[in-house]
């Protein structure tokens, strides 16, 4: 060993180490947004079948006596306030309240985050066809107004 020679690292061994780390985080950084973008479309499905257990449950309601329904109602919600602050149980002797749910789960990939949560969900009727949703006097189902499609490759508005 030489006297005039010190330990350490030199500048090639520095610029190939900061290379190779570079490298690897340019790898991990599309499969960080792949698990970010799962994890949205898992909150997307759990709130979808949130919502649509709350719808049935209400229709089940209205069917069995306990929502009041006039003729010709399809016996889902006219909107989606009714599931969170509740509608009268016309079958209970005290007058109680029902509650499908305790507030709307908001729509994950919705953009504009001032908005309300029933705001971030497209509403379709019951006489609104599938292939064209339409608002109308009740709440049939929700859906995503998210444009772009899933890891799935299915439209988020089709989920």
């Amino acid at each position: 060993m030489s006297a005039g020679r010190t330990r350490g690292f030199t500048l090639i061994e520095l610029v190939i180490t900061l290379a190779i780390i570079g490298l690897l985080a340019s790898a991990a950084m599309p499969l960080a947004q792949i698990v970010a973008q799962r994890e949205k479309e898992a909150d997307l499905r759990a709130a979808l079948r949130e919502i649509r257990g709350a719808l049935d449950a209400y229709r089940v309601a209205a069917q069995t006596g306990h929502i009041k329904m006039e003729l010709g109602d399809s016996g889902f919600p006219p909107d989606l306030k009714s599931l969170y602050e509740g509608v009268e149980d016309v079958a209970s002797e005290k007058k109680v309240n029902l509650y499908f749910l305790r507030r709307i789960p908001r729509d994950p990939f919705f953009a504009d985050p001032d908005a309300s949560a029933e705001e971030s969900w497209g509403l379709r009727s019951y006489a609104s066809p599938p292939d064209a949703p339409e608002p109308g006097g009740d709440v049939f189902d929700v859906y995503s107004l998210a444009p772009g499609k899933g890891l799935n490759g299915v439209a988020y508005r089709d989920w």
